[in-house]
């Protein structure tokens, strides 16, 4: 099994930037893909990017393509999202996920296998 654990959610003002953290542990040998998923009051999961851990191959929603950056560090088994220009529709408590599978792009939720417990990202005005 693999465990994740998010950080670096907050408060910031419309604008602003912000960048999470997702540390990853345990079963990491063969972690295949990495994504980020956000869920607003309200509102259904949605997908905001992936990346894969040998390639980097990334995808990104056009709700945030240009403003947010998935990355990754392999020898930290951490991945990160940089998130600048925030909206606040961008508030949102974010989850990210770990994937084994290699048949899948990634952009659905159910494409993953283990999820962290989330951070939430508040932004105001």
């Amino acid at each position: 099994q693999v465990q994740l654990v998010e950080s670096g959610g907050g408060s910031v003002q419309a604008g602003g930037s912000l960048k999470l953290s997702c540390a990853a542990s345990g079963r990491t040998f063969t972690m295949y893909r990495m994504g980020w998923f956000r869920q607003a009051p309200g509102k259904d999961r949605e997908f905001v990017a992936t990346i894969t851990w040998n390639g980097g191959d990334t995808y990104y929603a056009s709700s945030v393509k240009g403003r947010f950056t998935i990355s990754r560090d392999n020898a930290k088994n951490t991945v990160y999202l940089q998130m600048n220009s925030l909206e606040s529709e961008d508030t949102a408590v974010y989850s990210c996920a770990a994937s084994y599978r290699t048949w899948t792009n990634g952009r659905n939720q159910y494409d993953y296998d283990y999820w962290g417990q989330g951070t939430r990202v508040t932004v105001s005005s």
